[in-house]
């Protein structure tokens, strides 16, 4: 039921392995990890599930995000903390036992360790979000398929973010929106939002690619009985009410670009489409890579995750237990590290 582009994919990502990692030799207080939870839709193509942080939030609130955070022990692995944090964020189940019954989860793979502003090394794990082989036989293929989007996707809760949406996963490979995922994304005034909007930056002392992806927020009244499958699921706590697609939209000139980690202009509720961009797009980027062995439509940066550099800032005792007042990860940092 999946389609071949997806099955292949998903074989990929099973057999990737992924360089030494130094994530275990940052200190607990450096460590995070989030979460690229993948499902097939009522077509047989990949989606990834994300979400938008809550404006409340001390860091990057207002932004779209992987599921994720800091991890709690030195004990917990990448994958340990990407599961307990999407429990905490959208209500996915730590175990497959505790999931709905028919649907399971499996951990696919790990990406090379990103470097935030923040200065946290942040492990990208992959995971499938699938109905199990135990599921009814007697539904249908596209049924089968169909009801991991359709059924599990909504029944995701939302606790520490504003909205759980989904986007197509070969889409951070493309550069311009395709039909086939449905209404394209619109500006605030009406007009046609590009898909992809990306411009060269200075960081980690190179040039650097930052991706900004607008994705369209999904009617409010968007059913699993529509005949064409919607363009994403989205999920809303009940004090945040999902708009129609013709209301605001993400993608003004004044927006933050990069990883700027102040948030949106406006609330969550302002949107008809969600900006993906910063790490996290990186993060889809660069896991879209290895599942479709393909490169993008656009530019980009072709190295994988930042374990050089977070190996060489541990050597000049940056990433540190405890983060020292006034250590600011400046281009001055960088520069030294680069160095070592």
């Amino acid at each position: 039921m999946l389609t071949q582009a997806s099955v292949q994919a998903l074989t990929r990502l099973r057999a990737y392995k992924p360089p030494a990692t130094q994530w275990y030799n940052c200190p607990l207080t450096r460590r995070a990890a989030v979460l690229i939870l993948l499902f097939p839709d009522r077509n047989g193509d990949l989606k990834v599930v994300l979400t938008m942080r809550a404006s409340t939030l001390r860091s990057y609130a207002g932004q779209a995000a992987l599921p994720g955070g800091k991890s709690d022990t030195l004990a917990e692995s990448p994958f340990d903390t990407a599961r307990r944090e999407a429990y905490e964020e959208i209500g996915l189940p730590t175990t497959n036992t505790k999931l709905p019954p028919g649907f399971k989860v499996e951990h696919l793979c790990e990406l090379p360790t990103n470097l935030a502003k923040t200065e946290l090394g942040v492990r990208p794990c992959i995971a499938y979000l699938c109905p199990s082989s135990t599921s009814s036989s007697s539904e249908t293929g596209k049924e089968h398929s169909s009801s991991v989007e359709e059924k599990m996707i909504p029944r995701l809760d939302p606790k520490e973010v504003a909205a759980v949406f989904t986007a197509p996963f070969h889409g951070f490979l493309e550069d311009t929106w395709d039909e086939r995922w449905g209404p394209p994304p619109v500006q605030k005034d009406g007009r046609p939002e590009k898909w992809y909007r990306g411009a060269w930056t200075d960081w980690h002392e190179s040039r650097w690619r930052m991706h900004n992806f607008y994705m369209p927020r999904p009617s409010s009244s968007s059913s699993s009985s529509s005949s064409s499958p919607p363009s994403s699921s989205s999920s809303t706590p009940k004090s945040n009410p999902t708009p129609s697609s013709t209301s605001a939209a993400a993608g003004g000139t004044m927006e933050p670009q990069g990883d700027d980690p102040r948030p949106a202009k406006g609330s969550v509720d302002d949107l008809t489409a969600f900006r993906v961009f910063g790490m996290t797009a990186r993060i889809l980027v660069d896991a879209a890579r290895v599942a479709y062995g393909e490169e993008p439509q656009f530019e980009h940066n072709a190295h994988f995750g930042d374990e050089d550099m977070i190996a060489r800032l541990l050597d000049m005792g940056r990433l540190s237990e405890m983060k020292r007042k006034g250590e600011v990860l400046t281009k001055d940092v960088l520069r030294r590290a680069s160095k070592i």
